[in-house]
Protein backbone atom coordinates (compact mmCIF):
# COMPACT_ATOMS: atom_id res chain seq x y z
CA UNK A 1 0.00 0.00 0.00
CA UNK A 2 1.52 3.20 -1.39
CA UNK A 3 1.13 5.94 1.43
CA UNK A 4 2.73 8.83 -0.03
CA UNK A 5 0.58 11.50 -0.61
CA UNK A 6 1.33 15.33 -1.45
CA UNK A 7 -0.19 17.67 0.96
CA UNK A 8 -3.15 18.66 -0.76
CA UNK A 9 -3.69 15.00 -1.41
CA UNK A 10 -3.55 13.92 1.97
CA UNK A 11 -5.90 17.23 3.78
CA UNK A 12 -8.59 16.16 1.59
CA UNK A 13 -10.01 13.87 3.89
CA UNK A 14 -10.64 16.84 6.62
CA UNK A 15 -14.72 17.67 6.32
CA UNK A 16 -16.77 20.20 7.96
CA UNK A 17 -16.99 20.27 11.36
CA UNK A 18 -14.28 17.56 12.08
CA UNK A 19 -11.52 17.66 15.40
CA UNK A 20 -8.30 17.66 13.79
CA UNK A 21 -5.73 16.79 15.97
CA UNK A 22 -2.57 18.76 15.97
CA UNK A 23 0.97 17.65 17.41
CA UNK A 24 3.66 19.61 18.51
CA UNK A 25 4.37 21.85 21.60
CA UNK A 26 4.63 25.54 20.46
CA UNK A 27 7.00 25.34 17.72
CA UNK A 28 8.50 21.99 18.99
CA UNK A 29 7.46 19.56 16.51
CA UNK A 30 4.52 21.58 15.04
CA UNK A 31 3.17 20.12 11.78
CA UNK A 32 3.85 23.55 10.17
CA UNK A 33 4.24 22.25 6.30
CA UNK A 34 0.59 20.63 6.49
CA UNK A 35 -0.97 23.51 8.31
CA UNK A 36 0.20 25.89 5.87
CA UNK A 37 -0.82 23.60 3.09
CA UNK A 38 -4.45 23.40 4.83
CA UNK A 39 -4.91 27.55 4.25
CA UNK A 40 -6.65 27.15 0.96
CA UNK A 41 -9.14 24.15 2.56
CA UNK A 42 -12.87 24.56 1.98
CA UNK A 43 -14.00 22.83 5.59
CA UNK A 44 -15.55 24.71 8.33
CA UNK A 45 -16.14 24.62 11.39
CA UNK A 46 -12.79 22.23 12.74
CA UNK A 47 -11.78 21.85 15.84
CA UNK A 48 -8.68 21.88 16.98
CA UNK A 49 -7.19 20.05 19.73
CA UNK A 50 -3.65 20.70 20.40
CA UNK A 51 -1.48 21.75 23.70
CA UNK A 52 -1.17 25.52 22.98
CA UNK A 53 -2.81 26.93 19.87
CA UNK A 54 0.19 28.44 18.37
CA UNK A 55 2.16 30.78 18.56
CA UNK A 56 1.99 34.58 16.93
CA UNK A 57 4.38 33.34 14.18
CA UNK A 58 3.19 29.63 13.51
CA UNK A 59 0.50 28.53 11.13
CA UNK A 60 -2.43 27.92 13.69
CA UNK A 61 -2.35 31.68 13.96
CA UNK A 62 -1.97 32.30 10.48
CA UNK A 63 -4.44 30.02 9.61
CA UNK A 64 -7.32 32.02 11.17
CA UNK A 65 -6.47 35.13 9.60
CA UNK A 66 -6.52 33.83 5.93
CA UNK A 67 -9.05 31.26 6.38
CA UNK A 68 -12.03 32.73 7.94
CA UNK A 69 -14.18 30.33 9.66
CA UNK A 70 -11.90 27.00 9.22
CA UNK A 71 -11.20 27.12 12.88
CA UNK A 72 -14.31 26.68 14.80
CA UNK A 73 -12.87 25.75 18.28
CA UNK A 74 -9.98 24.86 19.87
CA UNK A 75 -9.45 22.46 23.12
CA UNK A 76 -5.79 23.09 24.44
CA UNK A 77 -3.70 24.11 27.57
CA UNK A 78 -3.68 27.51 26.95
CA UNK A 79 -3.45 30.29 24.21
CA UNK A 80 -1.42 32.78 25.19
CA UNK A 81 0.30 33.11 22.40
CA UNK A 82 -1.74 33.03 19.41
CA UNK A 83 -3.61 36.53 19.56
CA UNK A 84 -6.41 34.94 16.36
CA UNK A 85 -7.41 32.30 19.17
CA UNK A 86 -7.42 35.49 21.63
CA UNK A 87 -9.74 36.67 19.51
CA UNK A 88 -11.85 34.26 18.77
CA UNK A 89 -12.26 33.80 22.64
CA UNK A 90 -13.58 37.03 23.12
CA UNK A 91 -16.21 36.72 20.49
CA UNK A 92 -17.12 33.49 21.97
CA UNK A 93 -16.27 32.45 25.47
CA UNK A 94 -17.03 28.34 24.63
CA UNK A 95 -14.59 28.52 21.30
CA UNK A 96 -11.57 27.43 23.48
CA UNK A 97 -12.02 24.56 26.15
CA UNK A 98 -9.39 25.10 28.31
CA UNK A 99 -7.40 21.36 29.81
CA UNK A 100 -4.96 21.59 32.10
CA UNK A 101 -1.29 20.17 30.34
CA UNK A 102 -2.09 16.77 31.69
CA UNK A 103 -5.22 15.92 31.39
CA UNK A 104 -5.22 16.89 28.23
CA UNK A 105 -2.60 14.32 27.15
CA UNK A 106 -4.36 11.64 29.39
CA UNK A 107 -7.63 12.36 27.89
CA UNK A 108 -6.01 11.78 24.36
CA UNK A 109 -3.63 8.69 25.75
CA UNK A 110 -6.99 7.27 26.75
CA UNK A 111 -8.61 8.15 23.44
CA UNK A 112 -6.14 5.84 21.58
CA UNK A 113 -5.85 3.08 24.45
CA UNK A 114 -10.49 2.38 24.40
CA UNK A 115 -10.68 4.39 27.51
CA UNK A 116 -13.81 5.82 27.55
CA UNK A 117 -12.99 8.30 31.10
CA UNK A 118 -10.72 8.48 33.91
CA UNK A 119 -10.78 10.00 37.45
CA UNK A 120 -7.54 12.83 38.14
CA UNK A 121 -7.85 15.10 40.83
CA UNK A 122 -6.28 18.18 39.01
CA UNK A 123 -8.90 20.99 38.77
CA UNK A 124 -11.41 19.78 41.94
CA UNK A 125 -12.20 22.49 43.63
CA UNK A 126 -11.50 25.46 41.01
CA UNK A 127 -12.94 26.53 37.58
CA UNK A 128 -11.93 23.44 36.15
CA UNK A 129 -14.57 21.44 38.35
CA UNK A 130 -17.78 23.36 36.32
CA UNK A 131 -20.39 20.68 34.98
CA UNK A 132 -17.38 17.85 35.64
CA UNK A 133 -18.86 14.29 37.64
CA UNK A 134 -16.39 14.15 40.77
CA UNK A 135 -15.95 11.74 42.85
CA UNK A 136 -14.04 11.09 46.13
CA UNK A 137 -10.99 8.14 46.67
CA UNK A 138 -9.61 7.71 49.77
CA UNK A 139 -10.86 11.16 51.08
CA UNK A 140 -9.63 13.17 48.38
CA UNK A 141 -12.26 14.56 45.23
CA UNK A 142 -11.44 13.35 41.97
CA UNK A 143 -13.05 14.94 38.77
CA UNK A 144 -14.10 12.61 35.93
CA UNK A 145 -12.54 13.50 32.16
CA UNK A 146 -14.01 12.26 29.15
CA UNK A 147 -10.87 10.29 26.24
CA UNK A 148 -10.71 12.73 23.43
CA UNK A 149 -10.65 11.39 19.89
CA UNK A 150 -9.63 12.82 16.49
CA UNK A 151 -11.46 12.44 12.86
CA UNK A 152 -7.89 13.15 11.84
CA UNK A 153 -4.20 14.02 13.21
CA UNK A 154 -1.46 15.91 11.75
CA UNK A 155 1.80 15.18 13.18
CA UNK A 156 5.38 15.86 12.44
CA UNK A 157 8.52 13.13 12.69
CA UNK A 158 12.00 13.57 11.82
CA UNK A 159 12.28 10.68 9.60
CA UNK A 160 9.17 8.01 8.46
CA UNK A 161 9.94 4.98 6.33
CA UNK A 162 7.63 3.94 3.63
CA UNK A 163 5.34 2.09 5.48
CA UNK A 164 5.12 4.93 8.18
CA UNK A 165 6.87 4.05 10.92
CA UNK A 166 7.70 7.25 12.42
CA UNK A 167 11.17 8.60 14.12
CA UNK A 168 10.85 11.53 16.07
CA UNK A 169 13.91 13.48 17.91
CA UNK A 170 13.92 14.12 21.63
CA UNK A 171 11.20 16.83 22.22
CA UNK A 172 9.53 16.91 18.94
CA UNK A 173 7.95 13.25 20.44
CA UNK A 174 5.91 15.71 22.91
CA UNK A 175 1.92 15.04 21.79
CA UNK A 176 3.29 14.15 17.82
CA UNK A 177 3.70 10.40 19.62
CA UNK A 178 0.14 10.35 21.40
CA UNK A 179 -2.13 11.18 18.71
CA UNK A 180 -1.83 8.59 16.06
CA UNK A 181 -3.46 5.48 18.31
CA UNK A 182 -6.39 8.12 18.93
CA UNK A 183 -7.23 9.52 15.71
CA UNK A 184 -9.41 7.72 12.81
CA UNK A 185 -6.90 9.30 10.54
CA UNK A 186 -3.40 10.19 10.27
CA UNK A 187 -1.15 12.29 8.35
CA UNK A 188 2.75 12.72 8.99
CA UNK A 189 4.90 15.29 7.61
CA UNK A 190 8.20 13.91 7.30
CA UNK A 191 11.79 15.84 7.05
CA UNK A 192 13.33 12.47 5.71
CA UNK A 193 11.40 9.27 3.93
CA UNK A 194 13.16 6.25 3.97
CA UNK A 195 13.07 2.64 2.56
CA UNK A 196 11.20 0.25 5.04
CA UNK A 197 14.10 -1.60 6.63
CA UNK A 198 16.49 1.66 6.99
CA UNK A 199 15.14 2.78 10.58
CA UNK A 200 16.57 1.05 13.54
CA UNK A 201 13.64 -0.77 14.97
CA UNK A 202 14.87 0.50 18.43
CA UNK A 203 14.45 4.23 17.07
CA UNK A 204 10.86 3.94 16.11
CA UNK A 205 8.07 6.12 17.99
CA UNK A 206 5.01 5.55 16.36
CA UNK A 207 4.30 2.18 14.56
CA UNK A 208 3.33 2.52 10.45
CA UNK A 209 0.25 1.00 11.49
CA UNK A 210 -1.25 3.90 13.18
CA UNK A 211 -0.54 6.25 9.85
CA UNK A 212 -2.53 6.58 6.75
CA UNK A 213 -0.44 9.10 4.33
CA UNK A 214 3.19 9.95 4.37
CA UNK A 215 3.66 13.75 3.27
CA UNK A 216 7.28 14.80 2.57
CA UNK A 217 8.44 18.07 3.33
CA UNK A 218 9.58 20.07 0.04
CA UNK A 219 12.88 21.10 0.69
CA UNK A 220 13.01 24.55 1.77
CA UNK A 221 9.15 25.05 3.00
Amino acid sequence: MNKRKTAREALKVIKDGDAVMVGGFLQGGSPEYLLANLAEHEARGLTIINNDCGRVDTWLNRLMQVNKGLIAKFIASFAAQNPSAQELLMENPEAIEFVPQGTLAERIRAGGAGIPAFYTPTGAGTVVAKCKESRVFDGREYLMEHALRGNVALIHATIVDEFGNCFMRGSTKNFNAIMPMAADYTIVEAENVVPVGALDPDRITVSGIFINAIVKIEEGE
